[in-house]
Parts: structure tokens; C-alpha cells; sequence
């Protein structure tokens, strides 16, 4: 692995391990068994190295749904990527809250970009055979707000000390969701 590869595959591990708020160019450089300058040398300043770890965590995220298999019924598929997402968001969460508060800020991630238009190409899908009871944008809002408070529950099950939340439990948000978005029967068509 390069300087370069080390540094980020470094700065990953201390955003899950330890989260933003404990991110620092100290501990960066410890895992990498790099000098401070060489990590500067490479990404000119710590926030530098802070959103290209980002920006790669998502590109990882966006490579793992394009390796999954998908159905073929846009129905099916919509609800796996919603699980991804969710699955994902649970087994990192404090790169997820990295994820997530550098959208907060502005910051343009065209893989964070790339996943939102597989999830309305999805949905344009849906459209085309007119089950969607949305319009594109407001379905792909209402299932992006859903995918991202699911990880909540992991976070406040944290909090208090107990166990994760349950499937039954993570699901109620994506069929919240899903009827919202979704004719229970389309015009002149049955399922």
C-alpha cells in the first residue's frame, strides 16, 4: 500500500474507531507510520485528509451496492438498497455521522451524488409503470429521510445501553415510507 493509500486507509480507521470530534493528525500518522509532513506532503491539511476520507468512505459504499445483486423487480430493489443503506450506515456509524455531517455542510461527494441518482433512477422505474403514488423527487426525499433516521435507532439503542434495534423495528421507517410513496394498485395494471 502507498503513503498516500495508508494515510486515508489510516484516517478511515480513526473516524469509525473514534469519530469525528476525535479525529486528529496525531493518531492518523501513528497508524500509518508516517512522519506529519509526509501526511501533509500528501493532503496539504488535516481537513484535507478529513473529506478525502469521506469522500472514498462513500465511494466504498457506492462500490458495495453496485457488487450486490439486485432484483429485477424495481420494488424488491428499492427495499434492498434501502437495506444496504441502512446496514452500511449500522456497521459504521461514526463514519456514517462523518458521512453525514459533511452533506451538512455543503460539501459536493459526487459518490454521495451517484448513490441519490441510482436511488430516482430506481424510482423513475417505479414511475414508468406507474406504481408511484410521488413524484420522483419527493419519493426519493421521503425514502432518503426514512434511510437515514433508521441509523438513529442504532444510535439512541447506544445511548441507553441497549441492544440494537430489531429487524421489525429498522423495517417500520421502509414500509412507512414505501406506502407512502407506492399506489397500492396502479392504473390498469395488477401485480
Amino acid at each position: 500500500m502507498d503513503t498516500r493509500a495508508a494515510l486515508l486507509a489510516a484516517a478511515q480507521k480513526v473516524l469509525e474507531e473514534e469519530g469525528e470530534a476525535q479525529f486528529s493528525t496525531r493518531s492518523v500518522c501513528a497508524i500509518a507510520k508516517v512522519t506529519p509532513p509526509m501526511l501533509y506532503r500528501h493532503y496539504r491539511s488535516a481537513d484535507g485528509l478529513l473529506s478525502a476520507a469521506i469522500a472514498e468512505a462513500f465511494a466504498q459504499f457506492l462500490e458495495s451496492k453496485r457488487a450486490t445483486a439486485q432484483s429485477t423487480d424495481p420494488v424488491v430493489a428499492l427495499r434492498e438498497g434501502w437495506n444496504d443503506y441502512v446496514r452500511f450506515a449500522a456497521a459504521r456509524p461514526r463514519l456514517y455521522a462523518a458521512m453525514m455531517g459533511c452533506l451538512l455542510d455543503g460539501a459536493a461527494i459526487p459518490a454521495a451524488e451517484r448513490a441519490f441518482a441510482l436511488l430516482t433512477e430506481r424510482l423513475a422505474v417505479i414511475a414508468s409503470e406507474a406504481w408511484l403514488a410521488l413524484t420522483i423527487e419527493a419519493a426519493a426525499d421521503l425514502l432518503w429521510a426514512s434511510a437515514n433516521a433508521a441509523p438513529l435507532l442504532h444510535v439512541t439503542a447506544w445511548l441507553r445501553k441497549a441492544p440494537p434495534p430489531s429487524s421489525p423495528v429498522l423495517e417500520q421507517p421502509r414500509e412507512n415510507a414505501m406506502r407512502a410513496i407506492l399506489k397500492s394498485e396502479p392504473e390498469g395494471v395488477s401485480r
